[in-house]
């Protein structure tokens, strides 16, 4: 078969049963007002769900104080409001734009809705997060980044934004006609309104292919780091910080396949002393790899091999807390070092670790704003308790790299040190002030946060 019909094949048993493992666990999860993992209950039974954009507007126009609410993947209060939530479930509209090598998309839509879209038609996105699950509005909204040296976050894929302020207006954004200003929108925290709207840049679509390596020696990334991460197009680390090691290494490669040939490719044995996986592995130790994207370098559309986890399979592990924090790249092994000195407080409480690299970008409140960066990421067992009296100790490891913790994910560094490591928090604070005066769409997280220090 060609590439296109090799495509569609290898697509259609993802599209055909898109959300057959999630959709019983968010429905779970609605009944009992929690975000995805279920390590947060949100704080009000006040969710608005419109089923269209003239709606949403009338819904923010008339309630005084709302957070938008998206696929609940955030793992801290950032989405969470004491008076009304806003949910753009139901607006899942995508309207593909070839002149312009553009996608427009709803704030309801999943990734893993729009990546086979856009796939039929011949087009890509640069990059995807590990879950196919989150929106794509929710997922830029907090810089959330995906992987690769060259590669930038998700949110850098934003040309354009549509946005109901607080007094119910519309407003549009590009980067074509906001300049600078719009690089203050994009990773908004949901503080400037309610996007109803993205519009994304696409490319060609291309095929990816993904090999796995068991037991990298630490000591390997002192003089390679950068050699290793710029393997592939996308590569992750996973660890349990044991043992000085790397578990696992996973390998995404753009693959090029000419038309109506059939290309095996050859897996190298080993990989700076690692050595090729002989079967499909998931990321924790002891967990069913079927949930996980393909891997043995079967090549495959984009879309199925740049997240790890295939969109209709419980994602992860299920039952978690997510910590991460971003760093220069160049400082990459010293941090990996200082992290590994507590190792034995960390693993007891850990499933994993992935480590992974993300091209730096001009967006004012991303955590790779003009760095080049590398992301430590700890998917925690459900213990809070514990997990809370760790992460200090991380971030005081951390302090010397100016670690940025991940907007969506658990942290518990001050505000007066957000305030040093993000730097351009007094700018954002200006512009939720231009567009927010009255503070409808502020919660105590971004009181807390952004306006604490």
């Amino acid at each position: 078969m060609n590439k296109r019909e090799f495509l569609k094949t290898s697509g259609a048993f993802l599209t055909s049963t898109l959300l057959s493992g999630f959709a019983s666990s968010e429905a779970e999860a609605q009944a009992g007002r929690t975000n995805w993992a279920g390590n947060l209950t949100y704080h009000t039974d006040n969710l608005l769900t419109p089923k269209t954009a003239a709606e949403a507007q009338q819904m923010v126009k008339n309630t005084p104080k709302l957070r938008a609410l998206g696929s609940r993947h955030c793992f801290n209060a950032i989405a969470d409001s004491t008076a009304a939530q806003i949910s753009l479930k139901e607006l899942e509209s995508m309207v593909l734009d070839p002149a312009a090598k553009t996608v427009t998309v709803g704030a309801g839509v999943r990734y893993g809705i729009l990546a086979p879209f856009i796939d039929e038609k011949g087009y890509a996105l640069h990059n995807l997060a590990s879950l196919p699950h989150i929106t794509a509005v929710g997922a830029c909204a907090t810089a959330t980044h995906g992987s690769g040296v060259k590669n930038g976050n998700l949110s850098t894929a934003v040309s354009g934004m549509e946005i109901i302020t607080a007094d119910g207006q519309v407003v549009q954004l590009s980067r074509a006609g906001n300049g600078d200003n719009f690089n203050g929108t994009v990773v908004h925290l949901g503080s400037l309104g309610v996007v109803t709207k993205i519009t994304l840049d696409v490319e060609p679509t291309y095929l990816v292919r993904q090999v796995v390596y068991e037991n990298l020696n630490i000591d390997q990334l002192e003089h390679n780091l950068d050699a290793i991460m710029g393997s592939g197009y996308s590569v992750s680390f996973f660890t349990d910080w044991q043992h000085h090691r790397m578990s696992q290494v996973w390998i995404k490669t753009r693959a090029e396949i000419p038309d109506g040939q059939a290309v095996l490719f050859k897996i190298e044995p080993e990989f700076y002393g690692a050595t090729a996986a002989k079967e499909k592995l998931h990321p924790i130790t002891g967990h069913d790899a079927t949930p996980c994207t393909e891997q043995m370098g079967v090549p495959g559309p984009w879309y199925e091999r740049l997240p790890h986890f295939r969109m209709n399979f419980t994602p992860s592990s299920g039952a978690e807390i997510q910590t991460e924090y971003l760093l220069p790249r160049s400082r990459g092994y010293e941090a990996i070092l200082a992290v590994e000195q507590l190792k034995d407080k960390i693993t007891p409480h850990l499933f994993i670790t992935e480590i992974r690299c993300i091209a730096a970008d001009d967006l004012l409140m991303s955590s790779a704003w003009r760095q080049d960066s590398m992301a430590i990421h700890f998917t925690w067992k459900p213990e809070s308790e514990e997990v809370h009296k760790v992460l200090p100790l991380i971030e005081e490891k951390l302090a010397p790299f100016n670690a940025r913790p991940h907007w969506g994910k658990v942290f518990t560094m001050p505000p007066s040190r957000l305030a040093q490591v993000y730097g351009n928090i007094p700018k954002f604070q200006t512009l939720v002030k231009q567009y927010d005066p009255q503070g409808k769409f502020r919660n105590q997280f971004i009181d807390t946060n952004i306006f604490g220090a």
